[in-house]
């Protein structure tokens, strides 16, 4: 039966669907269990990180953190400013009739813009906020997360001699909103980011990761690894932020999106090159391809979602009463889509009948009944991670008091022969109040899987969830 942990408690791991708490020292707990099965304690990895969404489909830092200054602003409209520039611009709109009539027009256009064509709710933008803020690399126990506005953190936990995380930053990496490992391809991370996707990959001693002529390199160094991390390309997404990414799982095409576009981008990694492709109206929340790459989803923050099968780029679309995607998942064999809505607690799953690229779906519903009680029934889904192996998922929601706020629910899944989940338990964070901001699952483990949790406390910790 499962149990809730209380306030003051933190989850350590799971043993064999039990899940061990402590309200003392976590490494200590951790060295006394999973340690002597695994040889091994994850440490917690600190971080800093604010941000806040802001204006018309645009996700910004904090005022006090715009592009890394102390004194930077956000004016009346959402734009960064510092107090120099905003003094010269206020003398301007001063000086000249013409300029403040100019903004008068801008600003009454683009209220006409909104009404016609509203954009997502800022509840939704919450939610999708960081939904990829976290990636567990394929096959190495390579963590990457956004631990701050123009900042991401890579740790090694497979280098013994590392010691400190990797910090990576450049001038090109502005207001971070993504980040995945590129399949097959060594040590290679792409991050979304305000101009586009930023690509960086790592050099160990002996070898130089070659970098694409015109982009301007920027290494970071691990203190004793002898590793160094350097941005090899920038994909130049013209006027619109870069806000989710999805890889092609041979590791050659990235797709690409922005919640203020209703076109979503197909990347030529090695050339260099993106095809545009667009179907309705509605900014791109989220991307997720196939783990066969045959298919590839599109969700917009209008509610509607694109099923794509990959051969000739035909497509299906979906509606959902529930909502708009806040997060989806596929079984191992593809045959399974898992998507979660941001308005119930109802996931739905979708059966691929055919074989590819036939897009004869069936859509199933997967109720999650306790998250329904302990919230008592104003529950929505926050986001949701089913681990490579199909065996475990992880969902967080809103709408519990001070006792079930903030708890990761942790399910047993199969498919006997449709999907059906089993709530095993919780995780609650570090720290009074934490709240999960975006998790991943690592299904490398002979043991089970590793569950990444970035919590609002600023901690990224490490959970062995050891059911094999």
């Amino acid at each position: 039966m499962w149990r809730v942990p209380a306030i003051g408690e933190c989850t350590i791991c799971e043993l064999n669907r039990d899940f061990l708490v402590s309200k003392g020292d976590a490494d200590t707990e951790a060295q006394n269990t999973y340690s002597k099965i695994l040889g091994r304690v994850y440490p917690a990895i600190p971080f800093r990180l604010r941000w806040t969404v802001k204006g018309f489909g645009v996700l910004l830092p904090h005022a006090e953190e715009v592009d890394g200054r102390e004194d930077a602003v956000l004016d009346a409209n959402g734009i960064p400013s510092t107090s120099k520039s905003r003094d010269t611009f206020q003398g301007n709109v001063q000086s000249g009739f013409l300029t403040k009539q100019f903004l008068a027009i801008k600003n009454a256009v683009f209220r006409s813009i909104q009404t016609i064509f509203p954009g997502p709710n800022l509840e939704l933008l919450r939610k999708l906020e960081l939904s990829q803020g976290v990636s567990w690399h394929k096959h190495k126990q390579f963590l990457a997360f956004v631990s701050g506005v123009d900042q991401v953190t890579v740790y090694d936990f497979e280098d013994p001699e590392s010691r400190d995380p990797f910090m990576l930053s450049s001038e090109s990496q502005r207001s971070v909103a993504a980040v995945e490992w590129r399949p097959n391809s060594g040590a290679t991370l792409s991050v979304a980011c305000r101009g586009g996707i930023c690509i960086w990959t790592a050099s160990y001693p002996g070898s130089v990761a070659p970098i694409r002529s015109g982009v301007a390199s920027f290494l970071s160094t691990s203190r004793g690894t002898g590793v160094r991390w350097a941005l090899v390309d920038f994909l130049q997404n013209h006027g619109c932020p870069v806000t989710a990414l999805s890889w092609n799982p041979l590791g050659r095409l990235l797709a690409s999106a922005s919640w203020d576009n209703s076109e979503f981008t197909i990347w030529d990694v090695s050339q260099g090159n993106g095809t545009p492709l667009r179907r309705g109206f509605g900014g791109i929340s989220y991307l997720k391809w196939s783990p066969k790459a045959d298919y590839l989803l599109s969700a917009t923050t209008n509610g509607s979602f694109h099923i794509w099968e990959t051969d000739i780029w035909t497509s299906e679309r979906w509606s959902s009463a529930g909502g708009s995607v806040v997060s989806a998942s596929w079984n191992p064999e593809g045959s399974i889509l898992l998507i979660a809505f941001d308005r119930v607690t109802t996931l739905g799953a979708l059966y691929f009948t055919g074989k590819p690229p036939c897009l004869d779906v069936h859509l199933l519903p997967i109720e999650l009944p306790e998250i329904d009680s302990i919230t008592g029934g104003n529950g929505m889904i926050e986001k949701m991670a089913w681990d490579g192996t199909g065996e475990r998922l992880a969902v967080s929601f809103s709408g519990g008091d001070e006792t079930f706020g903030g708890l990761v629910a942790i399910y047993d899944t199969r498919k006997v022969p449709i999907l059906s989940v089993s709530l095993l338990g919780f995780v609650r964070g570090p720290g009074y109040g934490a709240k999960p901001l975006a998790f991943s699952f690592y299904d490398r483990l002979t043991q089970g899987v590793l569950l990444a949790v970035c919590w609002s406390t600023g901690v990224c910790s490490i959970y062995p969830l050891l059911f094999r």
